[in-house]
Order: structure tokens, then sequence, then C-alpha cells
């Protein structure tokens, strides 16, 4: 990791001279990484030289990732930033005898727990991201309170959301999705509150809000490779990700979908081979790779229950043996499937109920001195782009 940052603060050194520039892009629908080095005149060896696993992490880089490129003064690329989870990011630089390099680095970041408390006066949405600079938090709290009785469009002006969360900050930017502890909506003299209690939402009794709930889409499959989103791999002396869980069965072996959804996606996607996507409710969609062949009929935009037939186990695209990829995003970042496994619609259990009254008792605590101290004044600064070093 030193190495990299190391190469990149000489880099920009040396280069500071010749005037190099510094974008932000957003990275295009539909394009692959092979398609991403070939439209920037790029050795497509980058690509083809790397192992299955990590060619299958090139895959997960999502369409509306914001990567940065540094040019020189002619424009030619001298290095590339981008992220492909909320630990790990790819970077392709130059190196010493200006041939092009690739390597998997952690991301640098500063983290911070915020509290934001402001009344509506245009929507949920375009208020929080005006005094917070992240467009994903008005995401992420429709989604916890889905299911409850707010009617978002129609928030009137003065209505309130205090929400108490950790921001990751990338290049003087929001970066990824808030990690919310607690959110309160304020609305038409009702009162709302959701409390984070061991990665799940609940209301103030303990009740669960979340009605999405997976099931395994292969029975009694063992796990062959977990999810991570970073970890470093001490004989390889590099990092690595794996943004799914992988099942090992033999091929052939039926999958059945996860949950209630809507079929996204049905064909071959690069190095996952064929795959299905499917779309839930809640922002969620599940990922099934590396199959052999779907079910009869499977089209998109068809509707499927939770633990319908929808493809058989294969090896499809770059896989070394028969098994089933499985992802589950929720709004396109990357969860671990084995912990929405264990969801739970209630808190029951006599010790969890007395942690989670602790949770409610810090957080609420925490709004009512939100609400005391009055209006947020402090609107996220924007910064110009920077390098990261």
């Amino acid at each position: 990791m030193l190495r990299a940052f190391t190469t990149f603060l000489l880099l920009f050194i040396n280069l500071y001279a010749i005037n190099p520039t510094v974008e932000e892009l957003s990275w295009p629908n539909g394009i692959s990484f092979l398609n991403f080095l070939e439209n920037n005149k790029m050795p497509l060896s980058l690509f083809y030289e790397l192992s299955s696993e990590d060619k299958e992490l090139a895959a997960e880089i999502i369409a509306g990732t914001k990567y940065q490129i540094l040019k020189d003064k002619d424009q030619n690329t001298i290095q590339v930033l981008v992220p492909v989870s909320d630990e790990l990011q790819l970077h392709i630089f130059r190196d010493k005898k200006d041939n092009f390099s690739l390597e998997f680095i952690p991301i640098s970041y500063q983290s911070y727990d915020k509290v934001v408390n402001i009344s509506i006066q245009k929507s949920l949405s375009e208020d929080l991201f005006d005094y917070t600079g992240s467009a994903s938090l008005g995401i992420a709290i429709r989604q916890i309170f889905k299911g409850e009785d707010i009617d978002f469009k129609k928030l009137q002006k003065g209505d309130r959301i205090v929400v108490v969360y950790n921001q990751k900050i990338r290049m003087g930017k929001p970066f990824n999705t808030p990690e919310i502890y607690v959110a309160m909506i304020e609305t038409r003299n009702k009162r709302y509150t959701m409390y984070k209690f061991e990665d799940k939402f609940y209301d103030k009794n303990g009740k669960k809000n979340d009605k999405f709930l997976l099931v395994r889409p292969l029975l009694n499959a063992r796990i062959t490779s977990p999810f991570t989103t970073k970890r470093f791999h001490p004989i390889l002396q590099r990092y690595r990700a794996h943004l799914g869980v992988d099942y090992g069965a033999p091929r052939g072996t039926p999958i059945r979908s996860a949950g209630d959804g809507t079929v996204k996606f049905v064909g071959t996607k690069s190095g996952y081979g064929k795959v299905v996507i499917i779309k839930h409710a809640g922002g969620y969609e599940t990922l099934y790779a590396h199959v052999n062949g779907f079910a009869k009929g499977l089209k998109t935009g068809q509707s499927v229950k939770q633990g319908a037939l929808i493809a058989y186990v294969g090896s499809s695209g770059l896989s070394t043996g028969p098994h089933l990829h499985f992802g589950l995003y929720q709004s396109n970042k990357p969860i671990n499937p084995e912990s929405a496994l264990k969801t739970v619609k209630s808190v029951t259990n006599a010790k969890e109920m007395a942690k989670f009254k602790g949770v409610v008792s810090s957080n609420d605590a925490l709004i009512k001195k939100a609400i005391a101290q009055g209006e947020t004044d402090k609107k996220f600064e924007f910064f110009p782009n920077i390098i990261e070093f």
C-alpha cells in the first residue's frame, strides 16, 4: 500500500511542471473493464494478465461509480483510481519504464460521525444533499422507512428530519452510502424513528421494518469462498476482495430466486459468464453468476417468486469449476448475502432486548440534543477535485 501511494506522490511531483490534470468521471453504464482499457488506449494485457478472481472483481465496478484519471499536458493517461468496493480500489499507473501496471489497493478516506437536523424546505433528498453533500443519504432514509406510514411525496415545508450517521470522505467529497445509526422524521404531528441494531433497522419497540427476507439460492450448499470487501493475502502479499458468496455444487443443480422480484437481466456479463440479475423491493438486487443455463422461458421483466427456478449451476465465464457466485446489492452497494439470510423480524431475546434499549436510549439523547440546538447551520463545503496521495 505504501509503495502505491509513494509512486502516486512521486509521479505527481515529477509531472507538476508539465501541468497534469485530474478528471473525475462516472463509470458508464454497460461498459466492462476491458472496454474501459480499450476506450482509454491502455494495453488490454492489463485485463488478460489478471487472475480469474481479479477479473471477476473488475466486473464488479458499478455504473455511476466516481473514478479519477490523472493526465499529462498532452492528455495521456498517467494514473487511474477506480473504487470497486467500500474499501478497495483498482489502481492503474505508469511504472519507471513508462509501462502500465495494475494493482488493487485500499481506499484512502477519512470517516466522521455526523448529525444533521433540518426542516424540509424543498424535498427530503434535495435538502439532505444541500446540507450534507451526500446524494445517497436521502435514498438510504427512504429505504429505512419503507413500510412505515410515510408518503415522502407529501412531506410538507417545515417537517423535520434528524439523522445520526457516519460519512466517509474521499478526495474532499462524501464517498459511498453513509452508515446511518438512527433516523427520525417528524411530519403531520407524528414522529417516526428507526434505530440500527446489529446491521438491521428496528422501530422503538424492536420491530423490524424490512420486508425483504432472503433464502439461500441453493439448498444444502457449502460455501467455497466467503464475502469480503478487503483482505490482505499473506502468501500473495496483495489485497483481494470477493464481493459475493461462492457456493460449491454439482453442475446442473437448480438455482432458486432468493426473494420475490423482477428479472432485470438474463444473459452474459464479462468474467461472470451466464448471469441472472433480479431486482427486489427496497433497492435490493441479487446476482447469480457462472450458471450453466437458464430456466425455460426466463426473460427480462418477468416477475418471479421466492424459491422459483431461475437457472442451473455451471462454470461459465472465468470459473475454475462448477459453482454459483451469489451477489447481493442494495443501492448498488455490495453487501454480505449470508448476513441478510440471518434477518429476524423483531428483537425477542431478553439479553438482546436489553442491548437494544441501550441503543434506543443513547440515540434518543442525540436526537433530543440536536433538536434543542436548533437548525443545522453548517452545510457541507464542496471542495474542488484534488489528488489523493
